[in-house]
């Protein structure tokens, strides 16, 4: 399954190369929310709340009421994933939180688990050089995508896992990391990151792994 994003900064849609460099933004919210109205799921992330400057909130709620989102950007407490659900969020994403100097923090997601709900959960392992990323893709945590798949899989209802080190360059996405991931986890499983062509996405589908696409949906190479 193609999962669109929608990555909102500064109040545009836009797409950004490794988390770092702008290169493509919107502001023509309604030409996109009517390409995506097809999709059961639209990924919508708040990038200004991941990087704790500022966020889009208003923007997050118009489009929840237009579209099914599953929501991430920045989320610390079980409440700021309940204010998304209220709404309209149909899944809420919590990234970085998860994770502490020691690694995972279980006592916190089986809390979001108990307050929330399994199946209102996604929880995001991003990766950059081969450990998990956090903070807006800024630190990092001496874990292993799998080593996190693993401790946290009792918890969620999926697993978003971005690949930063291809993320916007659309070079194609890492299979192998692919399949490692799948035999990890019982869960849905979904990959972000240089995802360039349609036949990825059914490569991918064809292992059970659902993928995020952006760049190259916005720079118009592959349909949506």
């Amino acid at each position: 399954m193609l999962i669109p994003s929608i990555d909102l900064m500064g109040g545009r849609i836009v797409q950004l190369v490794q988390g770092e460099k702008l290169k493509l933004a919107f502001d023509d919210f309604e030409y996109w929310i009517e390409r995506f109205s097809k999709y059961p799921v639209v990924q919508l992330i708040d990038l200004d709340a991941a990087m704790r400057q500022g966020d889009n909130r208003a923007l997050i709620e118009m489009i929840c009421k237009r579209l099914p989102c599953q929501v991430g950007g920045g989320l610390k407490t079980a409440a700021d994933g309940q204010a998304l659900l209220n709404a309209g969020a149909q899944r809420v994403i919590y990234g970085s939180s998860l994770f502490g100097a020691s690694g995972v923090n279980k006592e916190f997601a089986a809390g979001l688990k108990k307050e929330l709900g399994e199946d209102a959960l996604v929880f995001s392992v991003d990766t950059k050089g081969g450990k998990v990323a956090v903070k807006g893709w800024k630190d990092s945590v001496d874990l292993t995508p799998e080593e996190a798949v693993t401790w946290l899989e009792d918890y969620c209802a999926a697993f978003l896992y971005t690949h930063v080190d291809t993320e916007g360059t659309m070079t194609g996405f890492p299979m192998d990391v692919a399949a490692v991931l799948r035999a990890t986890t019982g869960r849905q499983l979904i990959v972000a990151g240089g995802i360039k062509e349609r036949a990825e996405v059914d490569a991918l589908d064809a292992m059970g792994v659902d993928a995020v696409a952006g760049m190259a949906v916005y720079s118009g190479t592959m349909e949506a």
